[in-house]
């Protein structure tokens, strides 16, 4: 078996969906890395479109058979917004990277200006990369690791695959399945939801408590079949460089849940969503009063989906956790190195792990909407990104399978942003009469009230 239809069989198993269902597959892959990336782009964006199909088939439509263009997902791997006549900022801080220390690589993450602060604590530098630089390079990898996670900032220094196989935390994450699901109790039927087979979600509310970048991906996926996506994140929170590729479709309000009327406002949100989307640690929720019971009984029936870093077992179940960092943890960014071919770690040629694990919290979602229109009950549905990683280690030794017809992608079709005329690539599968469609332009965080009433 080639590593495309491995990961495309363990995905559509993970979620429970039909291990026979039809899917077509056109295109030729354009991701080239040590590792199988296209293979992964096409097999989670495959498992986006069985499960619409049976989402589709369980209204009692016809979907027809879904199809997948293998350059297309690809593209919205990468970035399937393109500016025209304007360019996004950057989304990396200037600190964060990779940088060499006594016994091994450090990457340290600091797009968060608290996480960014933290690194700079332990190092006792001002934020300028050289002096950085010479901070890392003076100190032991896994202490200095240690010191920036305890001071509630974000690293990860490089391990190889053998090494994470043995720590700890990647014995915890080969024990978890890929998707894992609990099944909840059902709820009356309170949800305007009204699905069609060109909009199977239309009317669906699906409230998004998510970052940077697998949440994101998968509500945006969500938004484009029809859902009502509204996106909430704290005052303050800002992340330039994706808002134009993340908020599609979407609109984005803000509540600061430390405060009694804010927290009110998200549980009433809550109370009113057919679908909660998020990616906190796991304790974060739990911290306010909105753990998984109270969620539940909030919102009988609720279909509930949950990204974490580093699994959800484990001595860093709670670890704050990155695509970036998790490829050097799990030793993925570590390729070149080992191949000799690099002098320094070599991640992937896109965020994959985010990308890959947001198209499955997108298929967790409508397989958990699927089996609430057979008897109304909720579900809880668990996914990481270091099992994902897993996933991907595992294919990397399967053979590449023989490549599909070249083709060059369909033009982009013209997009309104907020920040001026972009260019949109066309959505990467269809099922039948369904097709991808967002029907709001991108915008800033923050732009709308947090209401499900309609603002435009």
């Amino acid at each position: 078996m080639d590593a495309e239809t491995a990961l495309r069989a363990s995905m559509v198993e993970a979620l429970g969906l039909d291990p026979g269902a039809p899917v077509r597959i056109a295109g030729r892959g354009t991701l080239d890395a040590a590792y199988p990336v296209s293979a992964l782009a096409n097999a989670s964006v495959a498992s986006v479109a069985i499960a619409t199909a049976g989402l589709i088939a369980a209204t009692g439509s016809d979907p027809g058979e879904p199809e997948v263009d293998r350059a297309l997902a690809d593209g919205w791997f990468g970035l399937a917004v393109q500016p025209v006549g304007w360019s996004a900022p950057s989304p990396w801080d200037p600190i964060a990277g990779d940088y060499p220390a006594l016994d091994g690589w450090v990457r340290l993450h600091t797009n968060a200006p608290h996480h960014r602060a933290a690194a700079l604590r332990v190092l006792g530098v001002a934020a300028d990369r050289d002096a950085v630089g010479a901070a890392v390079a003076g100190q032991r990898a896994a202490e200095l690791e240690d010191a920036v996670v305890a001071e509630g900032g974000c690293a990860a220094i490089l391990r190889s695959p053998e090494e994470w196989a043995t720590h700890p935390q990647g014995v915890a994450v080969a024990a978890e399945p890929l998707v894992g699901m609990t099944a909840t109790a059902p709820g009356p039927s309170r949800s305007g939801w009204a699905p069609e087979p060109a909009r199977p979600l239309a009317g669906l509310r699906v409230l998004d408590l998510t970052r940077v970048l697998a949440g994101p991906a998968a509500t945006r996926l969500l938004a484009g079949l029809g859902a009502e996506v509204l996106r909430i994140d704290p005052p303050g929170w800002n992340e330039p460089g994706v808002e134009q590729e993340m908020t599609l479709g979407k609109r984005t309000a803000r509540l600061d849940v430390r405060d009694p009327a804010g927290l009110a406002v998200l549980a009433g949100l809550l109370s009113e969503a057919d679908v909660l989307v998020h990616g906190y640690r796991r304790d974060a929720l739990e911290g306010i009063g909105l753990g998984d019971e109270e969620r539940a009984a909030l919102r009988p029936g609720l279909v509930d989906v949950a990204l974490d870093a580093y699994g959800w077992s484990g001595p860093w179940a709670d670890r704050r956790g990155f695509d970036s960092l998790v490829q050097m943890s799990t030793g993925i960014a570590g390729s070149g190195l080992r191949a000799g071919t690099a002098d320094a770690p070599t991640p992937l040629p896109v965020q994959a792990l985010d990308q890959a694990t947001g198209y499955l919290m997108a298929a967790a979602a409508l397989a958990g909407l699927t089996r609430r229109l057979a008897d109304g009950a909720g579900s809880r549905w668990r996914l990481s990104l270091a099992r994902t990683a897993l996933e991907l280690e595992r294919a990397r030794a399967l053979p590449a399978g023989k490549p599909g017809d070249p083709a060059d992608p369909p033009a982009p079709t013209p997009l309104d942003t907020a920040w001026g005329p972009a260019l949109l690539l066309l959505p990467p599968f269809r099922v039948g009469a369904t097709e991808l469609r967002w029907e709001r332009g991108c915008r800033p965080l923050g732009g709308d009230a947090p209401s499900w009433a309609l603002s435009g």
